[in-house]
């Protein structure tokens, strides 16, 4: 039972059934569920999962896939008044027993492929692909019934950081917090119900859940879940005229610009097109405008303690600003302080902090990391950035990324956007390594282009920098470690290019 005041991330799903249910809902290879299809199963498998002895705020970790079932899960274990724990699906090993283990999960949802990398002392549900699986189970079972009323205050879901810096902290988030993220995807993005977004990136990632498939799913637009960004299965999507929505980082959207087919598809439906996690690079900006004329270009910028989006660049907010992350969205508010906690002048480089009820509650048995990041009443991000008179803002780089140059801080981001400029630089990352004399020297890793030297990317970068900013290193690599939401590692570069 939900308390009747209370607005939870399932209710908004039930709320769509009600209106629309006969509306397609999600696709999945070849299955398809109407909006009222999706809620039924919802309950079925909330009363699924209660058949592991499960009580109201138990953790279930989620360890699987791309697909209908691992959406399902994830709205039953909200029905069902537990707490859901998605885990990267490429984990294995220490990193995957730390999420299983610090967050308490009693019960893992995976896939049958999955199986065997789960440690043998948790209880064990797979999603698919067998008879006693999830989506499997959900047909025979009776719709869920509870005497516990709900609230929006409950936890649903512990959003574990990406750990580009530390090992990840699990991000405590309610009912509220999320309902109140899906509300500004929505206004910031523009979705619609007429939309017909296609939802290629992990599930498992806040970005692709909670900006696009719920807020979607709340709207009541039909919705297309892939396995992965996969080229052609999108171009064939936009040209049958089931796809005009697609959320990509940057590096997907490069693939698709530069991919041989590209230019021969018509891709004219589509017409939104969402960006986050780095910046776009200006060619591949204005490549796929010139074959796309119609498309608009969203660029969304946030962190996973925050649900995860906190700032919007539009499609008329472009022209000029091609560096800056946007304005806050609707129920965010944001400034820039110094190390004191004092708010900047506009044109200052400091830290963004945050107000929101989308914030989360703090960091799941992390008391110090909790009370060190929600100081003075505000969310302290870990982001430098710079606020301009307009109230746009453009993020420097992460404080901890910041490099301490011979005393000198010098922000990576900046000579990153300055070794863009090269034609020979596809991607690139500048990190500080120690330095005897320098302390940490600037280091630029590269992925290259055609052919270009070490000592041309220097020099081409002192004509845009100060020489003090420029790279003492370049170091060249196939390709660049990123997470999920394809957030470069540069801790991992990092460690890999530190000598022990």
């Amino acid at each position: 039972m939900t308390d009747v005041r209370s607005s939870t991330v399932d209710g908004m799903v039930r709320r769509t059934a009600r209106r629309v249910p006969e509306r397609t809902a999600v696709r999945y290879r070849e299955r398809s569920w109407t909006y009222a299809e999706l809620d039924e199963a919802v309950s079925a498998a909330a009363t699924v999962l209660h058949t592991h002895d499960l009580r109201p705020g138990d953790r279930v970790a989620s360890y699987g896939h791309n697909s209908d079932a691992y959406l399902i899960g994830f709205l039953a274990c909200a029905r069902a008044g537990l707490v859901h724990v998605p885990v990267n699906h490429n984990l294995t090993g220490e990193d995957l027993a730390y999420i299983l283990g610090q967050s308490g999960s009693t019960l893992v949802l995976t896939d049958p492929d999955l199986h065997e990398r789960v440690p043998d002392t948790y209880d064990v549900q797979l999603l698919r692909d067998d008879e006693d699986s999830l989506l499997a189970r959900i047909g025979t079972a009776r719709p869920f019934e509870t005497t516990t009323a709900r609230q929006s205050e409950d936890l649903v879901q512990l959003l574990y950081t990406s750990g580009t810096t530390a090992l990840p902290k699990g991000a405590m988030m309610t009912h509220r917090a999320l309902v109140h993220e899906y509300v500004s995807a929505i206004a910031a993005l523009d979705l619609r119900e007429t939309d017909r977004p296609v939802h290629s990136l992990p599930l498992y990632h806040s970005a692709q859940m909670h900006v696009f498939l719920l807020p979607y799913l709340a709207v009541g637009a039909e919705n297309t879940i892939l396995d992965a960004p996969d080229a052609a299965q999108i171009f064939d999507l936009v040209e049958a005229g089931c796809a005009d929505s697609l959320f990509a980082p940057p590096t997907v959207w490069i693939g698709l610009s530069h991919h041989p087919d590209f230019a021969g598809r018509d891709l004219g439906a589509l017409r939104k097109a969402y960006y986050g996690a780095s910046i776009m690079p200006v060619p591949v900006l204005e490549r796929l405008r010139e074959h796309l004329p119609g498309l608009g270009f969203y660029n969304c910028f946030g962190q996973s303690e925050i649900g995860p989006l906190a700032t919007v660049l539009g499609p008329d907010e472009h022209e000029g600003r091609m560096d800056s992350c946007g304005r806050p969205v609707l129920f965010v508010e944001a400034k820039v302080v110094d190390d004191s906690g004092k708010e900047v002048a506009d044109g200052t480089a400091g830290e963004v902090v945050y107000r929101s009820p989308q914030l989360c509650e703090g960091y799941w048995d992390k008391p110090e990391e909790t009370e060190e990041a929600f100081r003075d009443g505000w969310f302290h991000s870990g982001d430098l950035a710079v606020r301009d008179a307009e109230g746009y803002f453009t993020v420097v780089d992460r404080v901890k990324d910041v490099i301490n140059s011979g005393g000198v801080l010098v922000a990576s981001r900046q000579v990153e956007d300055a070794l863009y400029t090269h034609p020979a630089v596809a991607e690139t990352a500048v990190i500080g390594l120690p330095d005897a004399r320098w302390i940490e020297a600037v280091t630029a890793v590269v992925v290259a282009r055609g052919e270009v030297t070490e000592a041309e990317l220097i020099a081409h970068t002192r004509e845009k920098l100060a020489h003090f900013k420029a790279p003492k290193r370049v170091l060249f690599v196939d390709e660049l470690p990123r997470n999920a939401s394809g957030k470069i590692l540069k801790r991992e570069l990092r460690g890999r290019f530190t000598s022990p």
